[in-house]
């Protein structure tokens, strides 16, 4: 009953904004030229079609479909919001401003004749095109992002310094990648094609930091020989993310949920990646070692299941290696008490899968939720790196921040 009331005040919301944007264009459109006033109809009309399709698809058929399919009709339902409620600012403002001049004409003791009931507060073509121009702006740059976004894998090569790196380590190359999130893709040449970009870079050992799928273990029948060919001389390790535990699924009972979790432990041994369950591993070469540790998810208003202190007792290396999925854990848990481990690798954010990277400015929407979202960070002798993610999720495209694999070198 609470998510019915809840759907028909959403629908009451989408329809209103509709409405209005609709009926402040339509007021205008006459004075237009027939080119200009077709195009907006064609698009508001487009844009209002595609997103009831998505948003009643995500209502009444969730689970029934498969989820790159899903992840599009919730693009057209984020899109035409973004773009209406861009547009409805712009109206906001100039009725505001109408609204200012009419009751001052009503307050002014000098009354002119009135030619027509509207004069003076008709709207302003200028800012309603500029909300016009506006709105375009999203509707360009989102749909363009589903085009060339998605598969647009990306090298970051970062170095870093650890003064205890044993000399048999100096020069290591780390590759890593994260949130493959196999259910949303829908090319796999494609993905192929970002496997062969990371194989090239002949990497040493090979991490991946969780959220292999959305939901379910089925997701990744279709790409088992796809990231089966990860290997590296000194292994592939891996840990889950929040994803993997199947919480956001919908499962017949517990113990499907249960089964599906363990299915995915499986998956990753099939693939021969070595996943760590909260404990640790020694990667060696000659007479030298260094720590691996990996814990379960915790994360900061997500799964803490992962539990550290288990996964770091007894380990004694000169260097340690975190894996965990969510960065907020470094900062609530491995800074204040594990002041030992030089650098954890992250994934989770995405980078919101959207934002502006150009030199050393970087800026996402994702920043308003995290203060560690993409990149190395380091305070005092310890690092972060927190990468943007393989796959998507939800809007199925990328713009700006795009997929990653991470190549990290470790110097002495």
């Amino acid at each position: 009953m609470r998510q019915l009331l809840f759907t028909a005040i959403l629908i009451a919301i989408l329809a209103l904004i509709e409405w209005y944007t609709y009926g402040a264009l339509k007021s205008r459109w006459n004075t237009y030229k027939l080119w200009f006033k077709r195009t907006l109809k064609i698009a508001h009309l487009t844009l209002m079609g595609l997103s009831i399709i998505g948003f009643f698809t995500l209502v009444f058929l969730s689970g029934k479909l498969p989820f790159w399919i899903f992840n599009f009709f919730f693009a057209f339902v984020i899109i035409n919001l973004i773009v209406k409620v861009v547009l409805a600012v712009f109206l906001i403002f100039d009725d505001v401003v109408r609204g200012g001049r009419w009751i001052y004409k009503k307050m002014s003791p000098k009354k002119s004749p009135v030619v027509n009931s509207d004069e003076g507060i008709s709207r302003s073509d200028f800012i309603l095109k500029s909300g016009i121009i506006a709105a375009a702006v999203p509707v360009i740059s989102l749909s363009t992002g589903m085009i060339v976004g998605p598969y647009k894998y990306t090298l970051h090569q970062p170095t870093v310094k650890l003064p205890n790196l044993p000399a048999s380590f100096n020069g290591l190359k780390i590759v890593q990648i994260s949130d493959i999130h196999s259910g949303s893709f829908y090319n796999k040449e494609a993905v192929n094609r970002g496997i062969d970009l990371l194989l090239a870079q002949q990497p040493d050992i090979i991490f991946f930091t969780g959220d292999l799928v959305n939901d379910s273990a089925e997701e990744m029948t279709e790409y088992m020989d796809v990231f089966s060919r990860l290997s590296a001389p000194l292994g592939v390790f891996s840990v889950l993310g929040n994803h993997d535990y199947g919480d956001y699924g919908q499962w017949e009972n517990d113990e499907a949920k249960a089964a599906n979790l363990n299915r995915i432990k499986e998956i990753h041994a099939e693939l021969g990646w070595r996943l760590l369950l909260d404990e640790h591993v020694y990667i060696e070469k000659g007479e030298d070692k260094i720590a691996l540790i990996g814990v379960e998810n915790w994360g900061a208003g997500f799964h803490q299941i992962g539990d550290l202190a288990v996964a770091y007792n007894g380990c004694e290396a000169p260097v340690k290696l975190l894996l965990s999925h969510d960065p907020t854990h470094w900062d609530e848990e491995v800074r204040k008490r594990y002041k030992d481990i030089d650098i954890t690798f992250s994934g989770h954010t995405h980078g919101a899968q959207m934002g502006v990277e150009t030199g050393g400015f970087k800026w996402s929407p994702i920043s308003l939720r995290y203060d560690k979202w993409a990149g190395l960070y380091q305070e005092e002798d310890q690092y972060l790196y927190v990468n943007r993610g393989y796959g998507f999720l939800g809007y199925p495209g990328r713009i700006g921040i795009w997929p990653e694999i991470t190549v990290m070198t470790l110097n002495s």
